[in-house]
């Protein structure tokens, strides 16, 4: 049996190379489709997320999965690209390693974010695409059923996923969740269109917010940000009337100076009435006077500020990763021994229906022909066939579990087939 992944991350390969791989999910679909017509006695699961492509294949025959060159040639094609143009970008891991790379991808820390949990929700969703168009099988199904619950292991006895780390999350959970207890009925306003204000928003709506609010100066992007969200889009030149409504204002634009000057705050504060506003000031540049942060009934988080516990919770995670690594560890070891043993039961299992098929064979002839003798002395002559039958087989048998604990059972899994003439 063979498990191998080839593939590209952020590890090696630049934002330019991964989108130019990347599928969306009707090309996934499409892609393992395809890639099952090409090589029918290999299985597939793709994971592509911004930070990763990767294709995993398995095959009960170790021929059955393509080589490295040619999933090389298979994602190249795919999008138009020659070969050349990404082998270097494509790293290969196989057997043991293809195993634990997939484990340490779906607990989250090959993640460019330690800890982060969208990496699981997405391993989950590329096997039941997988699955789904039938390019799973029963070996990916154990391979990724395990890694789903390795993920889960090092999230349950570790903290690795408590911490977060970054600006987005933590400006939301240790900063917002400070000074609000709930959102659902909160104003929320984004001055700004781009990545940081589109991940806050993230959070925020994961909380509860729903009345949001985005302005930018390109009302186009604002549109297409609120709407994302089901908020609500406004003009640039609204900013202070939005913003006297406000319960919660990030600020997340692309300025090169202030956006919101203290002078420009004292114009709507008396109509706020000392109503709690929360800034979160996550542009850099500042877009907000820090002198506002002084007023009544304002709470104003700047990025350093930020920044701050992001490394506190950094530095926390990085000590949980030893245990994490453990726990990765002996999972991928309690997977190979059970990996092996599949490898191994077949040729086992095929082994005693020969052997048990000649002891009968062999028995009948010779009761056949002792027709007088009784019951008690047919018994013995049965148990000393079998007993017979069990000594041959067992010094190979426990030669072959032997290496297979090892590691290394293919060279006497071959040599037993040959010499016993087991077919596949």
């Amino acid at each position: 049996m063979k498990l191998q992944m080839v593939g590209c991350s952020h590890h090696g390969s630049s934002l330019e190379v991964r989108e130019r791989l990347a599928f969306t999910a009707e090309q996934a679909r499409d892609a393992l489709r395809r890639f099952r017509c090409q090589f029918p006695r290999s299985e597939a699961v793709l994971l592509s997320t911004c930070n990763r492509v990767e294709l995993y294949t398995a095959s009960e025959a170790e021929d059955g999965c393509p080589t490295h060159q040619q999933v090389v040639e298979f994602l190249a094609r795919y999008h138009g690209l020659e070969p050349a143009e990404i082998f270097d970008d494509l790293f290969e891991r196989t057997g043991e390693d293809a195993v634990r790379h997939l484990f340490t991808v779906a607990a989250s820390l090959d993640s460019m974010v330690v800890g982060e949990a969208q990496i699981l929700s997405q391993v989950k969703q590329a096997y039941d695409l997988a699955a789904d168009g039938d390019a799973a099988g029963a070996l990916t199904h154990i391979a990724f059923q395990a890694a789903i619950r390795v993920a889960r292991r090092v999230a349950r006895e570790t903290a690795i996923h408590q911490k977060r780390v970054s600006i987005a999350s933590v400006a939301v959970a240790d900063f917002a969740l400070s000074v609000f207890d709930r959102f659902d009925d909160k104003k929320v306003l984004v001055i700004g269109a781009g990545e940081m204000g589109q991940e806050t928003l993230a959070y925020l709506q994961a909380e509860g917010a729903r009345e949001i609010t985005v302005v930018n100066r390109n009302l186009m992007r604002a549109e297409r940000l609120a709407r994302q969200f089901q908020g609500r889009a406004a003009a640039w030149d609204s900013l202070l009337e939005h913003m006297a409504e406000a319960d919660l204002v990030v600020g997340a634009t692309g300025a090169r100076g202030t956006v919101v000057s203290l002078a420009d705050y004292r114009k709507i504060e008396k109509r706020r009435e000392q109503r709690n506003l929360l800034i979160l000031d996550l542009a850099v540049p500042r877009d907000f006077d820090p002198a506002i942060g002084d007023c009544i009934g304002v709470y104003l988080f700047a990025i350093d500020d930020l920044r701050k516990v992001c490394e506190e919770n950094r530095k926390a995670r990085e000590k949980e990763w030893p245990a994490a690594e453990r726990i990765i560890e002996e999972e991928t070891a309690r997977f190979m021994a059970e990996w092996r043993h599949r490898a191994t039961g077949p040729t086992i299992r095929r082994l005693r229906e020969r052997s048990e098929e000649i002891k009968q064979e062999e028995l009948s002839r010779v009761l056949n022909k002792l027709t007088e003798l009784d019951d008690r002395s047919q018994r013995e002559i049965t148990l000393a066939f079998d007993r017979l039958v069990n000594k041959l087989l067992h010094p190979p048998l426990k030669s072959l579990r032997d290496e297979a604990e090892q590691g290394a059972p293919h060279g006497l899994l071959d040599a037993l087939k040959r010499l016993f003439h087991l077919k596949d």
